[in-house]
């Protein structure tokens, strides 16, 4: 139990404090890099933190250490796969959109050739989450 309110206070502070740190550099004018910093810092301790705690081997389940630890991983491998894909459909939309408006504004009749590059650049992230399913299913 003691262990289930750590978790949701670190949750909660993870969410809180970095949302604090980019509202503190926004109130110095700048410091971005700071609370882009305090961000990755707070990613990867909670990382590493749910790490530690999801593979101690204690398992409360009629199962395997073994067979835990499998799924365990199959959960992350799905998230990354969903995260990654995102992050980086995120980036190519953000390229391919602002690219495809400045060439619409000077001749609009490049606008279905420049929708498909949008739309490619959107299908990253679907194949993403459909690689995900396939993990999650398997």
């Amino acid at each position: 139990m003691a262990i289930q309110i750590l978790i949701v206070i670190a949750l909660f502070l993870s969410i809180i404090i970095p949302f604090g740190a980019f509202l503190y550099s926004r109130k110095t004018k700048g410091g971005f890099k700071a609370a882009l910093g305090f961000n990755v810092f707070a990613f990867f301790s909670l990382f590493l933190i749910a790490n530690v705690m999801m593979f101690t081997g204690h398992v409360s389940a009629a199962t395997t250490t073994a067979t835990a630890s499998v799924d365990s991983w199959k959960y992350i491998a799905a998230a990354l796969a969903t995260g990654l894909s995102g992050i980086g459909g995120g980036i190519a939309v953000a390229s391919a959109a602002s690219a495809a408006l400045g060439a619409i504004s000077e001749d609009s009749s490049i606008m279905g050739k420049s929708l498909i590059f949008v739309g490619l650049a959107e299908s990253v992230c679907l194949y993403g989450f459909i690689i995900s399913l396939m993990i999650l299913n398997s």
